[in-house]
């Protein structure tokens, strides 16, 4: 199945040092930047990068936990 033109898809990282290692294996392979690993304003710990692949398409790879889990007192 072929996403349709102006879709994303999105990968779920298990950490934000996942989301950069995405970023950077995608552009070394014929991606281009379209965003690259950091906080998003969609909400306190979203951490994203996006990249264009050869054909266009938006992907993204996310992680939504904090980048140090909370401590509770």
């Amino acid at each position: 199945m072929l996403p349709s033109a102006g879709a994303i898809c999105v990968f779920r990282a298990s950490d934000r040092a996942a989301v950069g290692v995405f970023h950077a294996a995608a552009l070394a392979a014929g991606g281009r930047d379209d965003g690259k690993p950091g906080l998003r304003s969609y909400h306190a710990a979203y951490y994203g990068a996006f990249v264009l692949d050869p054909d266009g398409h938006r992907i993204e790879a996310v992680c939504h936990a904090p980048e140090t889990p909370e401590t509770v007192p």
